[in-house]
């Protein structure tokens, strides 16, 4: 997992609470300090789950909490820090509909070694979308945050269905946007 993940969720933490929280999660996780991750390198997942492991025992909420949090405040960190990759995207289903092709891509172009998950329109209305996600790892929540997140930031109200498939870490979201 690349240390950039690693670097957001401290920054994320730093921020809900305090600098010294973060270091007592990561501490607690036994993976160094937040401060010892460089973002482009990489690291193993094992570490994400013991920081997710540290903070569900810190905060009694479950990982899937958790990872939908980061997932949200993870898109608007993107948007924050490289608000570039949007650009030109003017609606949520626009955004989606060009993920694997485009944003991805750029993703790439700053952290090349990124494992991003796979994501591909099924199919799409004009308002309503079907996506396929399929990721080296369970971080279906988090996506699920990214797409709430996402949905906040073009201020679209949606419905939000995900769907496990048979493969692994492998899911279908539908998202259906509604009227305010």
């Amino acid at each position: 997992m690349l240390g950039m993940v690693f670097r957001s969720m401290a920054h994320m933490l730093e921020k809900k609470v305090s600098d010294d929280y973060a270091k007592e999660i990561f501490a607690a996780a036994g993976v160094g300090s937040p401060g010892s991750f460089e973002a482009d390198k990489s690291y193993p997942f094992t570490d994400m789950q013991k920081v997710l492991s540290a903070l569900e025992d810190n905060t009694g909420k479950s990982s899937e909490e958790l990872l939908h949090d980061f997932g949200y405040y993870l898109f608007n960190r993107l948007v924050e820090v490289h608000g570039q990759v949007l650009s030109g995207r003017n609606s949520l289903l626009e955004v989606l509909e060009y993920l694997d092709t485009d944003i991805h891509s750029q993703v790439r172009e700053l952290y090349p070694d990124a494992d991003l998950p796979k994501v591909t329109v099924l199919s799409r209305t004009d308002n309503a979308m079907r996506l396929r996600y399929c990721s080296k790892y369970d971080l279906y929540a988090l996506a699920e945050g990214f797409l709430d997140a996402a949905a906040d930031h073009y201020s679209t109200a949606i419905e939000r269905e995900t769907i496990a498939c048979s493969e692994p870490h492998t899911y279908q979201f539908s998202l259906t946007v509604v009227c305010r």
